[in-house]
């Protein structure tokens, strides 16, 4: 999907006749969150990490968006921590019970939800206590807070917004927060300079300002 021109944005949501947007690891297999001893962790390390799904989805190059429907438990919610926004329903809530179960969030999945809502509230959920819709849309988790059936919807128009835009500026937006948050401002300054440049060689560069100058909507193509 990411070499595909056609696709400009992702919408991620669970059963919408369900209660969950994603409900987490399978408790009742014996077998969940199991090891087969040090060397075999130790082997298989470098390759569960490069295939991870988490870093599959943080580091996509295109907008994500979570439609949190219900329960994100587990695994369930640091998916919504990898997107780039939330829409969420009232019925939507956040939890990550893995300290109770005597492991940690997989991934930095704590980590990845302080960069949405700081260190408090991560411990706080990371310690076991639930995060409902309206604390997640009041602390930032959320960017959008709907009614129940509603979710998709918002999702919908929220990525018909996105994909409007000029897909290459949307790229590099992306890429300039997400890279951007990882290294020091100047350092994210500078590259953002490299990234204006080559911006403003594009055609949608040239078509956006004509189009606002001639009051019409803009034809980007992605060139």
């Amino acid at each position: 999907m990411e070499r595909d021109t056609a696709v400009l944005c992702i919408i991620l949501t669970g059963d919408e006749q369900g209660s969950a947007f994603c409900a987490g690891a399978d408790m009742k297999d014996s077998e969940t969150h199991n090891v087969d001893g040090m060397g075999e962790f130790l082997r298989a390390l470098p390759i569960t990490r490069r295939e991870s799904p988490f870093a599959l989805l943080s580091g996509f190059s295109k907008p994500i968006i979570a439609a949190v429907n219900g329960y994100a438990v587990g695994i369930g919610a640091i998916i919504t921590f990898c997107c780039d926004l939330i829409v969420a329903s009232e019925r939507a809530e956040w939890r990550l019970p893995q300290a109770s179960l005597g492991i940690i969030p997989a991934d930095a999945g704590a980590v990845r939800l302080s960069r949405f809502v700081g260190k408090g509230l991560a411990m706080r959920m990371a310690m076991g206590f639930p995060l409902k819709a309206g604390e997640a849309h009041q602390a930032g988790l959320a960017q959008w807070l709907v009614p129940h059936g509603e979710v998709l919807a918002k999702a919908m128009e929220v990525a018909n917004h996105i994909a409007s835009l000029p897909p290459l500026a949307v790229l590099m937006t992306k890429e300039s927060l997400t890279q951007g948050i990882e290294i020091p401002l100047p350092w994210a300054a500078l590259t953002d300079r490299y990234r204006f440049g080559a911006l403003a060689m594009t055609e949608d560069k040239r078509e956006g300002h004509e189009a606002w100058r001639e009051g019409r909507k803009p034809r980007f193509k992605g060139r």
